[in-house]
């Protein structure tokens, strides 16, 4: 068992990783690394509560000063680490220092995406990934001013909720023909997009960037068809890359973030990794993936903690992923990519409905919006690998659970 465990990322995956640490009896030497000045904190709220004034910073930590104090974990905040030996088995810091670990988890997670485009570090262009850009977007959200948000997936509908909520204009540019295209179908898009719509959100479809117009302040958003949308301030939401930097340097194989197994093991056997930073083996779907959610880093970093103590455990979670956005709650179980059918539970019209994808009759993956006991259902169905009479399926007077034609059964 190692004696000095180093944990390199302070977020959720962090914050996990050592609680399961501790709860397994390992009492020795435990350090926390985080770029933030800042315990580790939930990412959710930033795009709601937070962005919206609900929830003070004080309502963010995953645990509180106290849990670290009474567990003996050290807490190096508000450092980079900036080198990595493996051979050495040592980590030098942006202060200086250096440490030495017996075992290292790299839970480096995620950063926002920038576009390369002209006007881009105009003041009032932000991207919306911690509590640094919610506190500078919040001072500029001000009732009646004119946001642009560019992006339509979880993070640009979120915001574009909240600042409509606090009364700005909101006008949304998507790329894509339709909201949230890579995660779910064509009919939970149309209903989110009327939704917004309905709650006088302005969303563009199709709408390629040319870049950013402004002196010092951007003051509209230019689009490569020529149109111009004037902006008092700006979110890019175009998605987060794996924070691989660190591994990457010090010779880790890395693709998409950093390769581990199912073991949670890098391609040094004394580094594991977990969370929004690792391109994992999906034994579930049959293929490597990279997965930005709470639950994802939630879990994975059970196991790399298990892993890291000698407790030889595969990780192989079905994910699942959720977005409040006004008062809809879309949760989103498994991965749909690759279905051949999709069934509808319900009508959208009722605000209350679930997506069924099928792949060659097994249940894939399910979209739930406003349906709390489909979601419960479909965690275990989907994870069961059940294959589901789709007539049943379409039957919204019948319970999902029952809806199993033939196969394994959910619990």
């Amino acid at each position: 068992m190692p004696r000095n465990i180093v944990i390199v990322g302070a977020g959720q995956a962090a914050a996990q990783a050592v609680e399961t640490l501790r709860r397994k009896g390992y009492a020795d030497a435990l350090t926390v690394i985080g770029e933030e000045p800042l315990l580790p904190y939930q990412r959710p709220p930033l795009s709601k509560k937070f962005l919206a004034g609900a929830h003070d910073a004080e309502h963010l930590p995953i645990r509180h000063r106290a849990f670290y104090d009474e567990h003996a974990v050290t807490l190096r905040l508000g450092l980079r680490a900036t080198r990595l030996d493996p051979a050495a088995r040592t980590l030098a810091l942006d202060d200086g220092s250096t440490l030495d670990y017996d075992a290292l988890l790299l839970a480096t997670g995620s950063r926002a995406r920038r576009l390369p485009l002209p006007g881009a570090a105009l003041a009032g262009v932000f991207t919306l990934r911690t509590v640094a850009d919610v506190d500078a977007i919040r001072a500029a959200a001000t009732p009646g001013a004119r946001a642009v948000i560019v992006g339509g997936g979880y993070i640009g509908l979120e915001a574009a909720a909240t600042l409509r909520t606090l009364g700005l204009e909101v006008t949304v540019l998507e790329l894509a023909g339709r909201v949230m295209s890579r995660v779910v179908s064509e009919p939970v898009s149309r209903f989110f997009e009327a939704e917004h719509a309905r709650h006088g959100v302005r969303i563009v479809l199709g709408a390629g960037l040319a870049g950013f117009e402004g002196d010092t302040h951007v003051r509209a958003v230019r689009c490569t068809d020529g149109s111009a949308h004037p902006a008092d301030l700006v979110i890019v939401g175009v998605g987060v890359a794996p924070v691989d930097d660190l591994a990457r340097a010090a010779g880790l194989a890395c693709d998409d973030g950093i390769v581990v197994d199912e073991f949670c093991r890098t391609s040094d056997p004394h580094i594991h990794a977990a969370g929004d930073c690792t391109h994992h083996p999906s034994l579930r779907y049959g293929r490597r993936l990279r997965l930005e959610s709470v639950d994802h880093a939630f879990e994975q970093a059970t196991s790399a903690a298990l892993n890291m103590l000698g407790i030889e455990t595969v990780h192989d979670r079905t994910p699942w992923f959720w977005s409040d956005q006004y008062d809809l709650k879309l949760v989103i179980v498994g991965l749909a990519q690759g279905h051949d059918r999709m069934v509808l539970r319900g009508d959208p019209a009722s605000r209350s409905f679930s997506a069924c994808y099928l792949r060659s009759g097994e249940l894939i993956a399910v979209d739930t919006v406003n349906a709390p006991r489909d979601q419960m259902a479909a965690r275990k169905l989907v994870a069961a690998r059940v294959h589901p009479d789709p007539e049943r399926l379409a039957d919204i007077t019948r319970p999902l659970r029952d809806c199993v034609d033939s196969g394994p059964r959910a619990p």
